[in-house]
Parts: C-alpha cells; structure tokens; sequence
C-alpha cells in the first residue's frame, strides 16, 4: 500500500508542477501580444488557476514528503528541500507584482474601455513572468539532487 500510496502523491506533485508551469508560460505567451480587454481579463483567469497549480503543488509536496516511502526525514534533513522551497517563496513573492497589475489593469478597463496597458508596464510584467519561469527551473535541479541523494552525509 506504502508503494501505491507514494506513486498516487508523486503523480499529482507532477501533474500540478506541469500546470503551474503551463499557466506560467501562458502568462509569458499572453503578455507578448496585445494587451486587449479579453487578453487582460484572461490573464486574470490564468493568473487565479496558477495560484491554485502553486497551491497543489505545495501541497503535495509536503504530502509526498510526510507519507511518501522516503518519509520526512529523508526530505527534511538536508539542504536540497530547503532550497527548492526558498526558491518557490521567492518565485511566489515575485508573482505578486504581475497579479496586482493584472488586477489594476481590470479595474481600469472596467472603468474606462479605451484604456490600453502601457507599454512599458506590459514589457516589465513579462520580464517579472519569465524571471518567475527561469527561477521555476532551478527546482528540478534540486529536485534531482535530493532523488539521487547527492551530497548527503548519510
């Protein structure tokens, strides 16, 4: 049970990693055109399931680590699972700038349809985006170092 237990967790850690990356890259894709209304309301849209992808993957996670076979203190006793959740927080700190501007972008439309995005402003949410999406990458590095037990002491 122990075994299928800890395939069904890893199973759903991957599949909300790909959504959470899926969602990002959409985010890079959609701020890379023009911004239009529906184009920024979209956004808003990606922007609510990446926040719950980076949910689940948080998520299970923690749940891989406490109930999978290696047990938290396989995870919890070295470096890597530290690096990999520091490296989450600051893309999570970081996707805060996008989200609000996402949201004030709505809000402006809503109040004025003409509105248009300005450029620049558009041009620094999809570097803060792609920033979040290159950061997102050093987490496999990690990951691989801790399934391969590289570096540890025991």
């Amino acid at each position: 049970m122990t075994m299928i237990l800890d395939a069904v967790l890893a199973y759903f850690h991957f599949a909300a990693i790909f959504v959470l990356f899926a969602y990002m890259v959409a985010e890079a894709v959609l701020l890379r055109g023009t911004l239009d209304a529906e184009r920024i309301r979209r956004l808003g849209r990606i922007d609510i399931i990446y926040f719950g992808a980076a949910m689940a993957v948080l998520a299970t996670g923690f749940l891989r680590a406490i109930f999978g076979m290696k047990g938290p203190d396989y995870y919890f006793s070295w470096w890597p699972i530290y690096a990999k959740l520091a490296t989450f927080i600051v893309i999570a700190a970081v996707s805060v700038i996008p989200t609000l501007a996402f949201i004030r972008w709505r809000r402006m439309l809503e109040r004025d349809p003409a509105w248009k995005v300005p450029a620049e402003e558009q041009r620094k949410m999809r570097r803060i985006v792609m920033l979040q999406l290159h950061l997102a990458a050093l987490i496999p590095v990690f990951a691989v170092i801790m399934a391969r037990g590289i570096g540890r002491s025991t």
